[in-house]
């Protein structure tokens, strides 16, 4: 048997808490807070994982079981419960809450993954001479290619100022072949 207490803000309390339960079975009619306003105020807390939330009432209006599951409820009984019936939806509680856990725990391998991955490729050799990059499979291949490779970037080639100017420099002080100085 869990955590029990007597009123909609001892409930609310005890949901709160770093140790907080990870199921609740409410009463709709509670001192101090509703089942419903219970529920709405842990829907507002919005941990990683939240607690699944089962209403007992004796409403037994579709409207009202419709107003319990949109203030968060996960499931919802009416009075008078066959035991039974309460025990099987709090096995389901008990399989989404492990569902939940075990999805949580799986993204954050994931985003542990990401995060080694983001930062091995944040490590790229680069020849100090050349410039070339080197490859996962330790061949070497220029910057450009091996950007095209991995990114969806495509390159046009021109000269920047400085080099424009060396080449025509360069292109001027040569020779032209076949004609005598």
């Amino acid at each position: 048997m869990g955590l029990r207490v007597s009123h909609g803000k001892e409930a609310l309390e005890a949901l709160k808490s770093p140790d907080a339960p990870s199921m609740a079975i409410l009463d709709w009619m509670m001192p101090y807070m509703s089942g419903p306003e219970v529920c709405q105020s842990v829907q507002k807390l919005q941990k990683p994982i939240p607690p699944y939330l089962i209403l007992v009432t004796s409403k037994s209006d579709k409207r009202d079981i419709v107003r319990g599951l949109q203030a968060g409820a996960q499931d919802y009984v009416t009075k008078p419960y066959d035991v039974n019936e309460l025990q099987a939806r709090v096995d389901v509680g008990r399989r989404m809450v492990q569902l939940q856990q075990l999805l949580a725990q799986r993204i954050g391998e994931l985003e542990d993954a990401t995060r080694q991955i983001r930062q091995l490729r944040g490590l790229l050799p680069i020849c100090c001479k050349c410039k070339k990059v080197r490859e996962d499979d330790g061949y070497w291949s220029e910057v450009e290619t091996y950007i095209s490779d991995h990114t969806d970037t495509k390159f046009s080639h021109s000269f920047c100022p400085d080099c424009y100017n060396q080449v025509i420099a360069e292109f001027s002080q040569k020779p032209t072949p076949g004609l005598a100085a």
